[in-house]
């Protein structure tokens, strides 16, 4: 093991300073390592996770490590619904950035990042791949599902039953029933969200050990996975494994594979591309659509289903559902606790009753997303495709034009949107919102006014991880950096091919020209401070939403 940034002549003044947080003699010599913790009381997913860090520090100090604690922020998504959301994805970038320059600057060794939601675990992804030490995630669990008048609930279900109050097919007091028992503690959202994908993703990953994305926050097997993972990353820094040896390109496939076969979040796209261009891996978004192609849809969870993650982990979760598609993974890759990803799977299979269905019985035979392109999405867009129903895969309308999801919302509430109606938002994109909003309020009232199934909506911004019916998000480019989404117009016939992976509007491309060439793009709903800079700087959705420094 390399000499510690404590010991010697040169660290005599930061020992000092060590020593009034409470470092005493005996920790000098262990491999310092940080715990990086993103506890905030304001998201259910990271208040319990203070007891995890504990849990996880001292683990490290009886492997002969030294622990020490610090912390990134942390938002809930669902909480910042409306002008809230446009800080949302910008806050990945701050979650990286906060994580990389504190494990710069104290010189650790290593790190154990502590992680729930949907931001927060692919910024310490970033961070990781930036810093490539020694690193291990103990992500936060989920928390169980609720209990209300319909059975088990979830956040999901709130959402949707918004809209169901909405158009009257629910009383005032049936709505406060599913708000007060479908969160009933600490933990992600229990449901395919884009938490609980990143989660897997990261387990798949080989960062985090067997069981982790999945566990229900604060048991008895978390409480188990969290001290092991104190352990291995002492164990990790004495063999000198450190995050980019994981994060190679066979390791980003079998993650993808494994998000496309789960029916994951369609964030997923935005984070693993982020992630590439960290690793400058040459991954785009038609690489997805490929996989997809490629491989199975397996589980189908809430809100696309009826089973939850907590149904998935009692099946074995990430580990058993790696298994499975052990034909078409890349065995031969590190795995933290193993020799190997095939070390790992090794004897592991499925139930004949779980689930997870099996290889050659699969639920769908493409994967929980596509990527379509057309002239109104000439560099993509993203559509979760499991969990759209039958007879929208293939659909086409009148568009109904929105400039902002307030709007969106508007005409939901007021009864303007019919059956057979395209919804295209626009200006909630990287730059245009600023910050890509989160449309999950709005597709969830969808489904829940009875117009999943006739309705599609489509979006430069995106869409909760848990989002399902016929919307279409991560529209390239967007309308504020001069896409043909600006140009639509109220009325143009929208034609949307899932199967086809085509997403047209039906206006010849000299008409789209034109139009675009007398646009009058509205203001940015949100001016000032950390928003304008990510307003000036973020990439397009197809490379990850990143910040663009004047150099690149």
């Amino acid at each position: 093991m390399s000499r510690g940034p404590l010991t010697g002549f040169e660290a005599t003044y930061a020992r000092a300073l060590y020593r009034a947080t409470g470092v005493g003699d005996g920790d000098f010599a262990g491999p310092l390592i940080a715990v990086v913790n993103s506890f905030s009381e304001a998201v259910p997913g990271h208040v319990h996770l203070p007891q995890v860090a504990a849990w996880v520090k001292e683990a490290i100090r009886e492997a002969g490590g030294t622990p020490v604690e610090f912390n990134t922020i942390a938002p809930c998504d669902g909480i910042c619904q409306g002008l809230g959301m446009h800080c949302i994805l910008p806050i990945r970038e701050v979650v990286a950035a906060s994580a990389e320059l504190m494990l710069q600057a104290h010189r650790f060794q290593a790190a154990v990042m502590i992680a729930s939601c949907d931001k927060i675990i692919p910024g310490m992804l970033l961070a990781g791949a930036r810093c490539n030490l020694p690193t291990i995630f103990a992500t936060g669990g989920v928390m169980p599902p609720g209990e209300g008048p319909e059975g088990r609930l979830v956040a999901s279900d709130v959402k949707e039953a918004m809209g169901r109050l909405a158009c009257g097919e629910i009383t005032e007091e049936h709505l406060a029933q599913i708000e007060r028992t479908a969160c009933p503690g600490p933990g992600a959202c229990n449901m395919m969200g884009t938490a609980v994908t990143m989660a897997c993703i990261v387990e798949a990953l080989g960062l985090s050990l067997p069981g982790c994305a999945t566990v229900t926050a604060l048991s008895d097997q978390h409480e188990s996975l969290a001290r092991q993972s104190g352990r291995e990353i002492v164990s990790l820094v004495e063999a000198g494994q450190c995050a980019r040896q994981f994060l190679v390109s066979e390791s980003v496939d079998n993650a993808i594979r494994v998000g496309l076969a789960a029916g994951g979040s369609s964030n997923m796209v935005l984070h693993i591309l982020a992630l590439a261009q960290e690793l400058e891996m040459a991954l785009t978004s038609q690489d997805f659509d490929r996989l997809s192609r490629q491989t199975p849809l397996l589980v189908r969870l809430k809100p696309a289903a009826d089973s939850t993650v907590t149904d998935f982990h009692q099946a074995g979760g990430v580990r058993t559902l790696m298994a499975e598609l052990r034909s078409l993974l890349h065995l031969n890759v590190p795995a933290i606790g193993a020799a190997s990803l095939a070390d790992r799977l090794a004897g592991v299979a499925r139930s004949p009753d779980s689930i997870i269905q099996p290889l050659t019985d699969p639920l769908s035979t493409e994967g929980g997303l596509a990527v379509l392109f057309g002239n109104l999405a000439p560099r993509g867009a993203v559509v979760k495709q499991s969990g759209v129903g039958e007879g929208m895969m293939v659909c086409a309308g009148p568009a109904r034009v929105c400039n902002s999801e307030e709007e969106v919302r508007q005409k939901l509430l007021t009864g303007q949107v019919q059956p057979g109606d395209v919804l295209v938002i626009r200006y909630e994109g990287p730059r245009g919102g600023p910050g890509m909003c989160e449309l999950s309020i709005p597709a969830a009232m969808l489904i829940g006014m009875g117009l999943g199934d006739s309705v599609a909506m489509v979006t430069d911004g995106r869409y909760s991880g848990a989002t399902r019916g016929p919307c279409i998000g991560h529209v390239c480019p967007e309308a504020a950096a001069g896409g043909p989404i600006a140009a639509v117009r109220e009325g143009d016939l929208i034609h949307i091919d899932i199967p086809g992976r085509r997403l047209q509007v039906d206006l010849a491309e000299a008409q789209i020209q034109r139009r675009l060439a007398s646009v009058q793009h509205p203001p940015p709903k949100l001016t000032g401070g950390f928003l304008d800079i990510y307003a000036a700087l973020a990439s397009g959705a197809d490379t990850g939403a990143v910040l663009r420094t004047p150099r690149d």
